[in-house]
């Protein structure tokens, strides 16, 4: 008859990389990313987004336009430092993030979900006391946060991407779900068509250098703002 594996006090079985990846991208991480737009709202509010085909077509856009040459590339650079122990090359990225934070909403967006970040590791104990000091001396933002996780995995940088990637489309489209409103197959259509822009998006994130980076979206900056005094809403951003 099996028996279950017996697991030592002090000493757990590592977890394979891909299941740390799926973990990360679960829209089921407490970190509070679920509630959030991004925009999104104010745009529907706008009438800017208002069917499966707008909705499909705006996150296609934000996902190229402002994730992949933004916060995908900081994102990856942020990982690779974390590796190396580089703490000026963090501070100076750390800086980055912070200056491009373009309304009070998607500040507080970063900042939120960064110290939840923060608290899951320490809750799950990856991080020593003296790595949780100098998260909390660069201020812990969410890019800054789940570059830390991703360098843990052990997985390679593309993979890491296109899990924050796919993480961030789950959650855009419940946004799009519960704001248009959509239905579920609708939402697994517009999935569909942000999975097959993915790729491309990772590997232009990964090419980009400091001189290329860039976060210029002044549309959905205004409409960020514009959303912090919107009459009705169910998103904080």
């Amino acid at each position: 008859m099996p028996t279950e594996p017996r697991v030592s006090a002090t000493s757990t079985p590592a977890t394979p990389s891909l299941l740390q990846l799926i973990w990360l991208a679960s829209p089921a991480l407490p970190i509070g990313g679920f509630s959030y737009s991004e925009g999104l709202e104010a745009a529907i509010d706008h009438g800017l987004v208002h069917d499966e085909h707008s909705a499909a077509e705006w996150l296609v856009h934000q996902l190229h336009l402002t994730q992949s040459r933004g916060d995908m590339a900081v994102l990856g650079q942020m990982v690779t430092a974390w590796q190396a122990h580089d703490t000026e090359r963090l501070t100076a990225l750390s800086q980055w993030v912070h200056a491009t934070r373009e309304s009070a909403e998607l500040r507080l967006q970063a900042e939120q979900m960064g110290r939840s970040m923060l608290e899951w590791l320490r809750n799950q104990d990856q991080i020593d006391a003296d790595t949780v000091a100098l998260c909390n001396r660069l201020v812990p933002t969410y890019p800054l946060m789940f570059a830390l996780a991703l360098s843990r995995t052990g997985a390679p940088l593309e993979q890491c991407l296109q899990a924050y990637a796919f993480g961030w489309a789950e959650n855009m489209v419940q946004a799009a779900l519960k704001s248009v409103p959509l239905g579920q197959n609708s939402g697994q259509r517009i999935l569909a068509q942000l999975a097959q822009h993915i790729a491309p998006a990772v590997a232009h994130a990964m090419q980009t250098t400091d001189d290329t980076r860039q976060a210029f979206s002044p549309m959905l900056a205004i409409l960020s703002a514009q959303h912090e005094t919107q009459y009705s809403r169910l998103f904080r951003s």
